[in-house]
Protein backbone atom coordinates (compact mmCIF):
# COMPACT_ATOMS: atom_id res chain seq x y z
CA UNK A 1 0.00 0.00 0.00
CA UNK A 2 1.67 3.46 -1.05
CA UNK A 3 2.03 5.39 1.88
CA UNK A 4 -0.28 8.11 3.09
CA UNK A 5 0.41 12.37 3.85
CA UNK A 6 -2.01 14.88 4.83
CA UNK A 7 -0.13 17.11 2.82
CA UNK A 8 2.49 16.81 -0.35
CA UNK A 9 3.78 20.00 -1.71
CA UNK A 10 6.12 18.68 -5.02
CA UNK A 11 9.28 21.17 -4.88
CA UNK A 12 11.68 23.00 -2.73
CA UNK A 13 12.26 25.84 -4.48
CA UNK A 14 11.20 29.25 -2.83
CA UNK A 15 7.86 28.30 -3.49
CA UNK A 16 7.82 24.72 -2.05
CA UNK A 17 9.97 26.24 0.97
CA UNK A 18 7.76 29.08 1.53
CA UNK A 19 5.00 26.79 1.73
CA UNK A 20 6.26 24.40 3.87
CA UNK A 21 7.69 26.96 6.42
CA UNK A 22 3.58 28.15 6.52
CA UNK A 23 2.60 24.58 7.31
CA UNK A 24 4.80 23.55 9.70
CA UNK A 25 3.79 26.92 11.54
CA UNK A 26 0.26 25.72 11.68
CA UNK A 27 1.11 22.43 13.03
CA UNK A 28 0.04 20.56 9.32
CA UNK A 29 1.92 17.08 8.70
CA UNK A 30 3.65 17.14 4.74
CA UNK A 31 6.23 16.01 2.82
CA UNK A 32 8.19 18.15 0.32
CA UNK A 33 9.60 16.60 -2.82
CA UNK A 34 12.36 17.93 -4.87
CA UNK A 35 13.59 16.80 -8.36
CA UNK A 36 17.05 17.83 -7.74
CA UNK A 37 20.12 16.76 -5.50
CA UNK A 38 19.57 19.62 -3.37
CA UNK A 39 17.12 22.43 -2.72
CA UNK A 40 17.20 25.15 -4.70
CA UNK A 41 18.51 23.26 -7.55
CA UNK A 42 17.50 25.35 -10.22
CA UNK A 43 18.77 28.44 -8.59
CA UNK A 44 22.05 26.33 -7.80
CA UNK A 45 22.40 25.56 -11.75
CA UNK A 46 21.23 29.18 -13.24
CA UNK A 47 23.57 31.26 -14.86
CA UNK A 48 26.53 32.43 -12.48
CA UNK A 49 26.14 36.17 -12.76
CA UNK A 50 22.59 36.10 -12.25
CA UNK A 51 21.41 38.55 -9.78
CA UNK A 52 17.72 39.10 -8.37
CA UNK A 53 15.72 42.15 -10.16
CA UNK A 54 13.80 42.52 -7.30
CA UNK A 55 14.60 44.51 -3.65
CA UNK A 56 15.36 42.42 -0.67
CA UNK A 57 12.46 43.81 1.35
CA UNK A 58 10.38 42.26 -1.50
CA UNK A 59 12.02 38.98 -1.91
CA UNK A 60 12.42 36.86 1.22
CA UNK A 61 10.49 34.11 1.97
CA UNK A 62 7.74 34.22 5.23
CA UNK A 63 9.64 34.07 8.75
CA UNK A 64 12.84 35.29 7.66
CA UNK A 65 14.02 38.37 6.45
CA UNK A 66 17.55 39.49 4.80
CA UNK A 67 19.89 40.72 7.01
CA UNK A 68 20.66 44.01 7.04
CA UNK A 69 24.33 43.54 5.54
CA UNK A 70 22.89 41.97 2.47
CA UNK A 71 22.91 43.66 -1.03
CA UNK A 72 19.42 45.62 -2.11
CA UNK A 73 19.70 42.98 -5.25
CA UNK A 74 20.79 39.37 -4.08
CA UNK A 75 22.97 37.87 -6.56
CA UNK A 76 22.36 34.28 -7.30
CA UNK A 77 25.06 32.57 -5.10
CA UNK A 78 23.73 34.42 -2.07
CA UNK A 79 19.75 33.72 -3.01
CA UNK A 80 20.89 30.30 -3.16
CA UNK A 81 22.48 30.43 0.32
CA UNK A 82 19.44 31.78 1.53
CA UNK A 83 17.03 28.93 0.59
CA UNK A 84 19.43 26.46 2.47
CA UNK A 85 19.59 28.58 5.58
CA UNK A 86 16.05 28.74 5.57
CA UNK A 87 15.54 25.05 5.16
CA UNK A 88 17.84 24.41 8.11
CA UNK A 89 16.65 26.95 10.42
CA UNK A 90 12.79 25.53 9.98
CA UNK A 91 14.30 22.29 9.90
CA UNK A 92 11.75 21.35 6.94
CA UNK A 93 11.17 18.28 5.92
CA UNK A 94 12.58 17.96 2.35
CA UNK A 95 13.24 14.51 0.44
CA UNK A 96 15.55 15.33 -2.38
CA UNK A 97 15.90 13.74 -5.81
CA UNK A 98 12.83 12.93 -5.42
CA UNK A 99 11.15 13.87 -8.68
CA UNK A 100 7.34 14.02 -8.70
CA UNK A 101 6.63 11.95 -11.62
CA UNK A 102 2.91 11.94 -12.27
CA UNK A 103 -0.23 12.77 -10.02
CA UNK A 104 -3.59 10.98 -10.41
CA UNK A 105 -6.51 11.53 -8.61
CA UNK A 106 -8.22 7.54 -8.06
CA UNK A 107 -10.27 8.26 -5.82
CA UNK A 108 -10.84 11.34 -3.26
CA UNK A 109 -7.04 11.33 -2.78
CA UNK A 110 -4.49 12.10 -4.59
CA UNK A 111 -2.05 9.50 -5.21
CA UNK A 112 1.46 10.81 -6.45
CA UNK A 113 3.91 8.59 -8.13
CA UNK A 114 7.90 9.02 -7.97
CA UNK A 115 11.03 7.23 -8.62
CA UNK A 116 11.29 5.94 -5.12
CA UNK A 117 7.33 4.71 -4.63
CA UNK A 118 3.91 5.94 -4.45
CA UNK A 119 2.69 8.46 -1.57
CA UNK A 120 -1.74 9.04 -0.86
CA UNK A 121 -2.05 12.90 0.18
CA UNK A 122 -5.09 14.46 1.19
CA UNK A 123 -3.70 18.19 -0.49
CA UNK A 124 -1.37 18.52 -3.50
CA UNK A 125 0.55 21.59 -3.50
CA UNK A 126 2.29 22.07 -6.80
CA UNK A 127 5.27 24.43 -6.47
CA UNK A 128 7.36 23.40 -9.11
CA UNK A 129 7.68 26.74 -11.26
CA UNK A 130 9.27 27.52 -14.26
CA UNK A 131 12.18 26.55 -14.96
CA UNK A 132 11.72 22.78 -15.26
CA UNK A 133 9.94 23.65 -18.46
CA UNK A 134 11.36 25.85 -21.07
CA UNK A 135 10.14 26.77 -24.08
CA UNK A 136 12.52 25.55 -27.18
CA UNK A 137 11.10 26.42 -30.50
CA UNK A 138 12.07 24.27 -33.63
CA UNK A 139 12.98 26.72 -36.88
CA UNK A 140 12.92 26.09 -40.17
CA UNK A 141 16.14 24.73 -41.74
CA UNK A 142 17.28 23.86 -38.08
CA UNK A 143 18.44 20.46 -39.08
CA UNK A 144 20.59 22.37 -41.61
CA UNK A 145 22.43 24.65 -38.82
CA UNK A 146 26.11 23.45 -38.29
CA UNK A 147 26.52 25.20 -34.82
CA UNK A 148 24.78 24.84 -31.12
CA UNK A 149 21.81 25.45 -30.01
CA UNK A 150 21.07 25.74 -26.58
CA UNK A 151 18.36 26.98 -24.24
CA UNK A 152 19.32 30.08 -21.97
CA UNK A 153 18.67 27.67 -19.11
CA UNK A 154 21.70 25.68 -20.41
CA UNK A 155 23.46 28.90 -20.12
CA UNK A 156 26.31 29.35 -17.40
CA UNK A 157 28.85 32.01 -17.95
CA UNK A 158 30.14 34.40 -21.00
CA UNK A 159 34.11 32.73 -21.36
CA UNK A 160 33.08 29.91 -23.81
CA UNK A 161 31.12 32.37 -26.33
CA UNK A 162 34.12 34.63 -26.61
CA UNK A 163 35.49 35.08 -30.18
CA UNK A 164 32.44 33.28 -31.28
CA UNK A 165 29.27 34.70 -33.36
CA UNK A 166 26.24 34.22 -31.52
CA UNK A 167 22.65 34.76 -32.58
CA UNK A 168 20.66 35.38 -29.10
CA UNK A 169 16.48 34.64 -29.97
CA UNK A 170 14.44 36.89 -27.71
CA UNK A 171 14.94 39.96 -25.59
CA UNK A 172 13.23 39.17 -22.06
CA UNK A 173 15.36 39.70 -18.77
CA UNK A 174 17.48 36.75 -19.16
CA UNK A 175 18.43 37.48 -22.67
CA UNK A 176 18.71 40.82 -22.64
CA UNK A 177 21.34 39.63 -19.50
CA UNK A 178 23.18 36.80 -21.24
CA UNK A 179 23.25 38.90 -24.63
CA UNK A 180 25.49 41.88 -23.46
CA UNK A 181 27.26 39.69 -20.97
CA UNK A 182 28.69 37.45 -23.56
CA UNK A 183 29.03 40.75 -25.95
CA UNK A 184 31.54 42.10 -22.87
CA UNK A 185 33.08 39.09 -22.45
CA UNK A 186 33.98 39.24 -26.46
CA UNK A 187 31.65 37.59 -28.00
CA UNK A 188 30.21 39.14 -31.64
CA UNK A 189 26.06 38.86 -30.42
CA UNK A 190 22.99 39.59 -32.56
CA UNK A 191 19.68 39.78 -30.22
CA UNK A 192 16.64 38.75 -32.65
CA UNK A 193 13.64 40.76 -31.81
CA UNK A 194 9.79 39.61 -32.74
CA UNK A 195 7.77 41.98 -31.20
CA UNK A 196 9.90 44.64 -29.36
CA UNK A 197 10.19 45.03 -26.03
CA UNK A 198 9.19 47.81 -22.84
CA UNK A 199 12.45 48.57 -20.82
CA UNK A 200 12.53 49.98 -17.31
CA UNK A 201 15.24 51.35 -14.93
CA UNK A 202 16.33 48.81 -12.48
CA UNK A 203 15.51 51.72 -9.53
CA UNK A 204 13.61 55.16 -9.91
CA UNK A 205 15.03 57.63 -7.23
CA UNK A 206 17.12 55.32 -5.53
CA UNK A 207 14.20 52.58 -5.20
CA UNK A 208 14.03 49.79 -6.81
CA UNK A 209 11.24 49.82 -9.65
CA UNK A 210 9.69 46.85 -8.26
CA UNK A 211 8.91 48.64 -4.78
CA UNK A 212 7.37 51.85 -7.30
CA UNK A 213 5.07 49.09 -9.32
CA UNK A 214 3.35 47.71 -6.04
CA UNK A 215 2.61 51.13 -4.92
CA UNK A 216 1.69 52.23 -8.12
CA UNK A 217 -1.06 49.01 -8.89
CA UNK A 218 -3.00 50.20 -6.17
CA UNK A 219 -4.16 52.91 -8.34
CA UNK A 220 -6.95 53.24 -11.06
CA UNK A 221 -5.36 51.92 -14.46
CA UNK A 222 -5.23 55.79 -15.63
CA UNK A 223 -3.12 56.81 -13.25
CA UNK A 224 -0.91 54.06 -13.65
CA UNK A 225 -0.78 54.56 -17.22
CA UNK A 226 0.07 58.30 -16.91
CA UNK A 227 3.05 57.05 -14.28
CA UNK A 228 4.20 54.64 -16.93
CA UNK A 229 4.00 57.30 -19.62
CA UNK A 230 6.19 59.89 -16.98
CA UNK A 231 8.94 57.27 -16.61
CA UNK A 232 9.40 56.42 -19.78
CA UNK A 233 9.59 60.24 -21.16
CA UNK A 234 11.93 60.64 -17.89
CA UNK A 235 14.17 57.59 -19.13
CA UNK A 236 13.99 59.45 -22.75
CA UNK A 237 15.39 62.96 -21.91
CA UNK A 238 17.76 60.89 -19.57
CA UNK A 239 19.08 58.68 -22.30
CA UNK A 240 17.42 59.44 -25.61
CA UNK A 241 15.08 57.61 -27.70
CA UNK A 242 14.83 53.57 -27.26
CA UNK A 243 17.13 51.74 -29.14
CA UNK A 244 14.79 48.72 -29.16
CA UNK A 245 11.21 49.09 -30.66
CA UNK A 246 8.84 48.60 -27.95
CA UNK A 247 5.97 45.78 -28.03
CA UNK A 248 2.32 46.48 -28.32
CA UNK A 249 1.36 45.65 -24.97
CA UNK A 250 1.99 47.90 -21.68
CA UNK A 251 4.92 47.28 -19.28
CA UNK A 252 1.96 46.96 -17.29
CA UNK A 253 0.48 43.82 -18.77
CA UNK A 254 4.03 41.76 -18.98
CA UNK A 255 7.03 41.91 -16.96
CA UNK A 256 9.55 44.63 -18.90
CA UNK A 257 13.14 44.21 -19.29
CA UNK A 258 14.49 45.33 -16.09
CA UNK A 259 18.03 47.97 -16.38
CA UNK A 260 19.76 49.22 -18.91
CA UNK A 261 22.47 46.47 -19.54
CA UNK A 262 21.51 45.52 -23.13
CA UNK A 263 20.59 49.21 -24.06
CA UNK A 264 23.85 49.94 -23.18
CA UNK A 265 25.45 47.14 -25.20
CA UNK A 266 23.63 47.93 -28.43
CA UNK A 267 24.54 51.70 -27.86
CA UNK A 268 28.22 50.95 -27.47
CA UNK A 269 27.82 48.63 -30.52
CA UNK A 270 28.15 45.53 -29.10
CA UNK A 271 25.34 44.00 -30.11
CA UNK A 272 23.11 44.32 -33.14
CA UNK A 273 20.03 43.91 -33.22
CA UNK A 274 17.57 41.96 -35.47
CA UNK A 275 13.94 41.16 -36.74
CA UNK A 276 12.64 37.72 -35.95
CA UNK A 277 13.72 34.86 -37.15
CA UNK A 278 12.59 33.43 -39.91
CA UNK A 279 14.34 30.15 -40.39
CA UNK A 280 18.06 28.68 -39.81
CA UNK A 281 20.35 28.17 -42.14
CA UNK A 282 23.72 25.87 -42.72
CA UNK A 283 25.63 29.53 -41.76
CA UNK A 284 23.29 30.89 -39.31
CA UNK A 285 20.31 32.81 -39.56
CA UNK A 286 17.81 34.25 -42.26
CA UNK A 287 15.57 36.84 -40.33
CA UNK A 288 12.07 37.99 -40.65
CA UNK A 289 12.63 41.30 -43.01
CA UNK A 290 14.82 39.20 -45.45
CA UNK A 291 18.59 39.96 -43.59
CA UNK A 292 20.99 37.14 -43.23
CA UNK A 293 23.54 36.68 -40.91
CA UNK A 294 26.24 33.94 -39.94
CA UNK A 295 26.67 32.78 -36.47
CA UNK A 296 28.47 30.09 -34.72
CA UNK A 297 25.90 29.53 -31.63
CA UNK A 298 22.50 30.12 -31.20
CA UNK A 299 21.10 30.78 -27.72
CA UNK A 300 16.77 30.79 -27.25
CA UNK A 301 16.08 33.01 -24.55
CA UNK A 302 12.22 32.11 -25.54
CA UNK A 303 11.07 31.49 -21.94
CA UNK A 304 9.19 28.95 -19.53
CA UNK A 305 5.97 27.70 -19.29
CA UNK A 306 4.74 26.17 -15.84
CA UNK A 307 6.39 22.63 -15.24
CA UNK A 308 3.28 20.44 -14.86
CA UNK A 309 3.72 17.69 -16.86
CA UNK A 310 2.79 15.30 -13.80
CA UNK A 311 -1.13 16.73 -13.69
CA UNK A 312 -1.34 15.52 -17.45
CA UNK A 313 -5.16 16.46 -18.98
CA UNK A 314 -6.23 16.61 -14.82
CA UNK A 315 -5.99 20.16 -15.55
CA UNK A 316 -6.79 23.34 -17.98
CA UNK A 317 -4.48 26.15 -18.50
CA UNK A 318 -4.92 30.03 -18.67
CA UNK A 319 -4.06 32.19 -21.39
CA UNK A 320 -0.46 32.45 -19.92
CA UNK A 321 -0.08 28.50 -19.54
CA UNK A 322 -0.76 28.13 -15.78
CA UNK A 323 -3.53 26.35 -14.43
CA UNK A 324 -6.68 27.80 -14.23
CA UNK A 325 -7.10 28.82 -10.35
CA UNK A 326 -9.70 30.75 -8.34
CA UNK A 327 -8.62 32.92 -5.32
CA UNK A 328 -4.83 33.39 -6.52
CA UNK A 329 -4.20 29.59 -5.70
CA UNK A 330 -6.99 27.32 -5.57
CA UNK A 331 -7.26 24.94 -8.62
CA UNK A 332 -10.44 25.55 -11.14
CA UNK A 333 -10.40 22.04 -12.10
CA UNK A 334 -9.32 19.42 -9.22
CA UNK A 335 -10.76 19.68 -5.59
CA UNK A 336 -7.34 19.87 -2.82
CA UNK A 337 -5.52 20.83 -5.55
CA UNK A 338 -3.03 24.18 -4.72
CA UNK A 339 -0.83 26.30 -6.84
CA UNK A 340 2.24 28.62 -5.53
CA UNK A 341 4.54 29.92 -7.24
CA UNK A 342 1.90 30.88 -10.44
CA UNK A 343 1.52 34.55 -9.94
CA UNK A 344 4.28 36.68 -11.94
CA UNK A 345 3.76 40.55 -12.38
CA UNK A 346 6.05 43.74 -12.17
CA UNK A 347 5.79 43.13 -7.80
CA UNK A 348 7.88 40.40 -8.26
CA UNK A 349 7.64 36.79 -8.46
CA UNK A 350 9.50 35.72 -4.57
CA UNK A 351 7.04 38.76 -2.79
CA UNK A 352 4.04 36.55 -4.75
CA UNK A 353 5.02 33.79 -3.36
CA UNK A 354 5.71 35.25 -0.44
CA UNK A 355 1.85 36.42 -0.26
CA UNK A 356 0.33 33.15 -1.69
CA UNK A 357 2.75 30.66 0.30
CA UNK A 358 0.36 32.15 3.52
CA UNK A 359 -2.56 32.07 2.05
CA UNK A 360 -2.51 28.17 0.83
CA UNK A 361 -1.55 27.51 4.15
CA UNK A 362 -4.51 29.15 5.70
CA UNK A 363 -6.47 27.32 2.71
CA UNK A 364 -5.67 24.31 3.78
CA UNK A 365 -5.63 24.49 7.30
CA UNK A 366 -9.40 25.28 6.90
CA UNK A 367 -9.69 22.73 4.34
CA UNK A 368 -7.96 19.37 6.49
CA UNK A 369 -10.20 21.18 9.63
CA UNK A 370 -13.78 20.17 8.04
CA UNK A 371 -12.51 16.64 8.00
Amino acid sequence: MPERASVVVAGAGPAGLATSQQLAERNIPHRVLERGDAVGHTWANLYESLTLHTGKHMSNLPGMPFPRAAPLFLPRQEFWEYLRHYTSTFDLPVETSCAVERATRPDDTWRVETAGGELDAEVLVFATGIVANPRIPTFPGQERFGGRVVHSVQYRRPEPYAGRRVLVVGVGNSGAEIGSEIARAGGKVTIAVRSGANVVPLTLAGLPIQYVSYWVRKLPRTIQEGTVALVRLMTELRRGKPVLPRPAHSPLDAIPVIGFHLVDAICQGLVDVRTGVAELTGEGARFSDGSAGRFDDVILATGFSAALGPLGGLIQLDGNGFARRRDRVVSLDQPSLYFVGHNYDATGGLHNINRDSRLAARLIAGQLRKR
